[in-house]
């Protein structure tokens, strides 16, 4: 007889509905989260929103009031007000806007209370328990499982009167395991191996094969980057660029090697704290610092001191504990019992962390193990090389000595040239001070005003004076070791030169005709100084180019006797760089009639000194001997070398640049009542975990990032594993055990099989917090080995696969999507770490950033083919592909991505750059098969994207497609030249156009397929 599928759909829930009436009532599993939904934001742990003085979250509040009269539910108001009709006493009001309780909800608080209405305390906030695996009875299912998840599964199933699915075949199996673990689809060879192994072994050498693959590294620190909120740039007003790319490639080595997890854990939090701390525990501590900041010069220090600790607690909360701790922030949690002082003590943790509130965050070179064994060896490789170039030689010798009988005749000529002019006063408009040195230079420190003018007063010495020369100098104390005040640059508006003759006081400005330098920056040119604007100037980038500058200026109408006279010098910096002035300087005069830069400071003031000596002491000798061996042609390929082996350590330092925690003195803490920052009222709190876990027990001292750390995977922290651990899970089964997997707390929810996530956790922690050990016991089971096609009926029971009666099948993320279609196409670059890179995106997308404004330019080469785990993360601006994917900007903390099914996503998979080019790329491999006929290649394609043979309707429908394009192209060359331009990669010589651009279609169209993008 054949049921109607009402009556169908009935008889399959029966045994489910006959077990949720029968099995006793579970306070956190079935109360809580009615209380939690309806009754807490009234009745809750928020004591400032609690209403009648009724508190509902603790059994004692509860009982105190009548709200709830033990094993009498009729008797209870509780009752009483939820299926009260009278609006003045129905609860919940209609003002909290929540839905009123529905008969199942109401029917289980009165078993709840008639059983006597036991609270139990939340279930993540107990320790987890130890469990025995079910055992299965005898029967048709008692041989499936295969490891203990199975069978806490499988008793879960068996108890609802549900079932497993099937297994999933070979070919699913290597996908699915590949995708989940590298991110990656398996090559053709692999798969058709895989299938051919027939040892019962076969699996499991697969599972341990991929979890020791480098690119599964790759594939973890994706979802942990979600979680940390990683990117390339601050975030806030500018969104600028920093460097972090070293802490992403140590997360990616740290999954590599299997780090402990507790572990990894203390060196994000507080590496740098650790004993003789290494670098790369250094860089792991760089997790203090991806949260974003801000360089806006209008903005509030004390306001974004307050942002950072509010970002920091909300990140640690949730990414370790799964807390919604953020929301204390203003109030007391009004779910959970978390206090606004449990929020502002956490955040006190990281009061250490030394940064700027406002501006450029200060980055360090930090050098990973890896790197520093390659400086190192370089370092190895100069000492080497500077020690040839300094060792005897006869012929070097003999050449020197001819280099010095000409050093000491050009600087015998430029001394009689120039005459360093000893100034008998010196004045700065500002009040810098301004200090004659030993060698007459002049050397400005104190203040550093906006802008200035020196005024220099030199005495005239001979008949007649027909120029000046100004030097700038390098100096230990100036910026960055630079020629002046500010960055090493400056930018000098005016020269102004007057003579003063005899007694009388009159100045008498002396024309300058010509200037010339031997360095200027491009738009500031020597002739600036001299022009009367004083918008522009002569600028030197100190920074840039650490070496003394000079510049001579050649006057008018050579000034005549003036033995008696004195030249008043000039110097303005008055542009628009504010504290551009120069911080060392000196001045000569000359006498001949068309003066040069020709200064006797060509050669350093200490080789100088030491060419002119009589009698050279060791030292000086060993200086000629160091400059000659510098300069020398004869010495040109060994410097070249040097300099060759000192960029390449150059480049590493600069590589290895990073943002790292360091700490300083810990600013205050206190209290901000409603989350003002304004508002200094509040209490000064000290480093503390949330009061109803516990406390730590430091002695005297102030808790540290370090205490904190250890907390988290201590024993006394009964969170940490399983909310990993339930990251796990949602990695190999597509959901997590517990479904929310931001929220731990009482508005979460209660996990599906809540005893197996205990005796995970357990397991993790007794294994040594052994990340593969875990994801290996989930691949190995059963569960995971199911197909994820299930009949009509279990679909009809388990809509969601709470119960597992399949493997979940979905879209895989946004950056695997391109990596996949770069791998089918053979265009990947499966290098490990480094920099960002910049994949194609359109013209124009970043016109909007601006201070300063940018300009997006793709890399070229292997950059461009790189995982979609190392694109550049601009927070404000994400590269649009990927953002049509659903991948977060990482703002905050991701602990879930969303996964849509738009147009636009169809859209980008057909015109991206990246894809047509895969595609070209694609169709390429396909026409290099040995076997021409259409049918095979359209059967390689298939084995290559999605690991199986072209089904016979496949090969039909795009035969006809590629005979239809192939006409069209071979028509129209010109489009067929368009659709192969697409992209940098080149098309290999020797193709016939009209094809490669006809099958380059059907290659767009396989990898267009949904079986391409999804995970089965």
């Amino acid at each position: 007889m054949c049921l109607s599928k009402p009556i169908a759909l009935v008889l399959l829930l029966l045994p489910s509905l006959a077990l949720a009436a029968e099995r006793p009532v579970n306070f956190a599993r079935d109360i809580q989260p009615i209380l939690a939904g309806k009754c807490f934001a009234c009745h809750g742990p928020d004591e400032a929103e609690r209403q009648g003085e009724l508190r509902l979250d603790l059994r004692d509040g509860a009982l105190a009031n009548g709200a709830i009269q033990p094993g009498k539910a009729d008797a209870s108001e509780l009752i009483a007000r939820v299926t009260s009709t009278d609006p003045e006493e129905q609860m919940p009001p209609a003002a909290a806007k929540k839905p009123l309780l529905t008969p199942e909800e109401i029917a289980l608080l009165k078993r709840w209370i008639n059983d006597g209405a036991v609270y139990d305390a939340h279930w993540s906030y107990v320790a987890p328990a130890q469990h025995a695996p079910p055992a299965i009875a005898a029967g048709d299912w008692s041989k499936w499982s295969r490891n203990p998840i199975d069978q806490f599964v499988l008793a879960a199933q068996l108890e609802r009167g549900l079932h497993p699915a099937d297994d999933a075949d070979k070919r699913t199996l290597i996908r699915r395991l590949s995708l989940d673990l590298t991110g990656l689809p398996p090559s053709s060879v692999d798969v058709e191996a895989f299938v051919a192994d027939k040892s019962p072994d076969a699996y499991e050498k697969l599972v341990d094969r991929l979890l020791r693959s480098p690119h599964y590294g790759e594939r973890m620190a994706m979802f942990w980057l979600d979680l940390v909120r990683f990117a390339d740039t601050g975030g806030y007003h500018s969104d600028n660029h920093r460097d972090l790319s070293p802490f992403r490639d140590w997360v990616i080595a740290a999954f590599n090697r299997n780090q402990r997890f507790d572990q990894f854990t203390v060196e994000q939090l507080a590496g740098d704290l650790l004993p003789n701390a290494t670098n790369d525990q250094k860089i792991a501590s760089g997790y203090n610092r991806l949260l974003m900041t801000t360089e806006e010069g209008g903005a509030q220090a004390k306001e974004y001191t307050a942002k950072y600790l509010g970002d920091r607690v909300r990140n640690a909360s949730n990414v370790w504990l799964g807390a919604t701790l953020g929301c204390a922030e203003c109030h007391d949690h009004k779910f959970d019992p978390y206090k606004a002082k449990d929020f502002y003590a956490f955040g006190a943790f990281f009061a250490d962390v030394q940064e700027k509130a406002v501006g450029r965050q200060d980055q360090v070179s930090v050098p990973t193990t890896a790197q520093q064994q390659q400086l190192d060896a370089f370092a190895a490789q100069v000492a080497a090389l500077r020690e040839r170039l300094n060792s005897p030689q006869a012929e070097l010798d003999a050449a020197q000595a001819r280099w010095e009988g000409t050093a000491r005749d050009q600087l015998a000529k430029s001394k009689t040239a120039w005459q360093v002019a000893k100034p008998t006063k010196i004045e700065s408009a500002q009040q810098q001070t301004l200090t004659l040195q030993d060698d007459l230079s002049i050397l400005a420190s104190g203040k550093n005003p906006a802008n200035d003018t020196y005024t220099l007063t030199l005495p005239i010495t001979g008949d007649k004076v027909t120029g000046l020369r100004l030097e700038t100098l390098l100096h230990d104390s100036l910026a960055n070791k630079g020629l002046s005040r500010a960055n090493g640059n400056f930018v000098l508006t005016e020269v102004k030169v007057a003579v003063i003759r005899g007694n009388d006081a009159t100045e008498k400005p002396v024309k300058i005709a010509a200037a010339v330098a031997n360095f200027s920056q491009n738009t500031y040119p020597i002739a600036h100084a001299i022009d009367g604007n004083a918008k522009t100037g002569w600028a030197v980038a100190g920074h840039q180019q650490p070496a003394n500058h000079v510049a001579a200026f050649t006057f008018a109408e050579p000034l005549r006797d003036v033995a008696d006279a004195q030249l008043v010098v000039r110097l303005a910096h008055d542009s628009q760089h504010a504290r551009h002035n120069i911080g060392r300087l000196r001045l000569s005069l000359t006498s001949i009639e068309k003066p040069t830069l020709t200064t006797p400071d060509d050669l350093p003031v200490a080789v100088a000194a030491a060419l002119e000596s009589q009698e050279r002491t060791p030292e000086q000798l060993a200086t000629i001997r160091t400059h000659f061996r510098s300069i020398a042609s004869e010495t040109a390929p060994l410097r070249q070398e040097i300099a060759k082996a000192e960029q390449q350590q150059q480049a590493i330092l600069d590589s290895a640049r990073t943002l790292v925690s360091q700490s300083g003195s810990p600013r205050m803490v206190r209290v901000l009542p409603r989350g003002n920052w304004l508002d200094d009222s509040g209490e000064v709190v000290q480093p503390a975990i949330p009061a109803f876990l516990g406390q730590l027990d430091t002695g005297e001292q102030r808790a540290t990032r370090l205490d904190l750390a250890n907390w988290m995977v201590s024993d006394n922290n009964p969170i940490v594993a399983r909310v990993f651990v339930n990251r796990l899970w949602k990695l190999m089964y597509g959901h997590g055990l517990a479904r929310n997997m931001e929220d731990y707390g009482s508005q979460g929810s209660f996990p599906s099989h809540p005893q197996l996530l205990d005796w995970l956790a357990l397991e993790f922690r007794t294994s040594g917090w052994d990340v593969r050990h875990l994801l290996k016991l989930m691949a190995m089971s059963r569960t995971y080995q199911q197909t994820s096609v299930a009949n009509a009926a279990l679909r009809e029971r388990d809509p969601a696969n709470d119960w597992l009666t399949r493997q979940d099948r979905y879209r895989i993320d946004g950056e695997l999507v391109r990596d996949n279609a770069l791998a089918i196409s053979g265009l990947l670059s499966r290098k490990l770490g480094g920099p960002s890179v910049k994949p194609y995106q359109p013209d124009g997308y970043w016109q909007f950033l601006n201070f300063p404004a940018r300009t997006y330019q793709h890399d070229q080469g292997e950059n461009l083919y790189r995982r979609g785990l190392y694109t550049y993360w601009q927070r404000s601006f994400l590269n649009p592909s990927l953002l049509a994917f659903d991948v977060p900007s990482r703002e905050e903390c991701t602990n879930e991505r969303p996964r849509s099914n738009t147009p636009l996503q169809a859209l980008a998979l057909l015109n991206d750059p990246t894809y047509v080019e895969a595609a070209k790329a694609f169709a390429t491999r396909i026409l290099q098969q040995p076997d021409t006929a259409t049918a095979a290649r359209i059967d390689f394609a298939f084995r290559e994207a999605v690991g199986r043979p072209a089904t016979a309707t496949e090969v039909q429908i795009l035969t006809k497609l590629y005979d239809k394009h192939l006409a069209e192209f071979s028509a129209d060359s010109a489009r067929a030249a368009e659709v192969l331009a697409n992209g940098d990669s080149p098309v290999p010589a020797g193709l016939d156009a009209a094809q490669l651009a006809a099958w380059t279609s059907i290659a767009r169209a396989i990898l267009n397929l949904h079986e391409v993008v999804t995970r089965s």
